[in-house]
């Protein structure tokens, strides 16, 4: 399958870059575009609401199921490529679990404890930091 057949379904579709689209999301009542698509190299078709609507979702709604998303071929499971993150994609990720680390830094100088859910996503942010600078060594 190709994102067109999926894109043909969906509203207020706009190209973003290269086999990448939006649109708004027709699981849920969409007053901008909240629905990113992308076609991958292999056929496959990634999709997701920044919203918070689940694939599933978005696919119910325009009559489609998950197999949809993936070449019929199957050729994607044979020559796995590994494509790095764009420097944007990895910047807003350690953006986003600096400022993790950080409220919890806050939370703790002011004499309160964690939680054991908060100890976890403590360790968790710690673990993605140490792994993004590994990557830079």
């Amino acid at each position: 399958m190709s994102a067109e057949n999926l894109i043909a379904r969906l509203d207020k579709v706009r190209k973003t870059g290269a086999d990448k689209w939006q649109a708004r999301c027709p699981a849920h009542e969409d007053k901008g575009p909240s629905l990113a698509i992308r076609e991958m190299d292999d056929g496959r078709v990634l999709l997701h609401c920044f919203a918070g609507c689940g694939a599933g979702e978005v696919l119910r709604a325009v009559g489609m199921e998950f197999a949809d998303l993936y070449p019929r071929t199957g050729s994607f499971h044979l020559q796995p490529v590994k494509r790095p993150f764009s420097a944007y994609d990895a910047l807003l990720c350690l953006a986003y679990e600096s400022l993790i680390l950080l409220q919890f830094a806050n939370h703790l100088a002011t004499g309160a404890t964690l939680t054991e859910d908060g100890r976890n996503r403590l360790r968790l942010s710690a673990t993605r930091l140490n792994a993004a600078h590994g990557v830079t060594q």
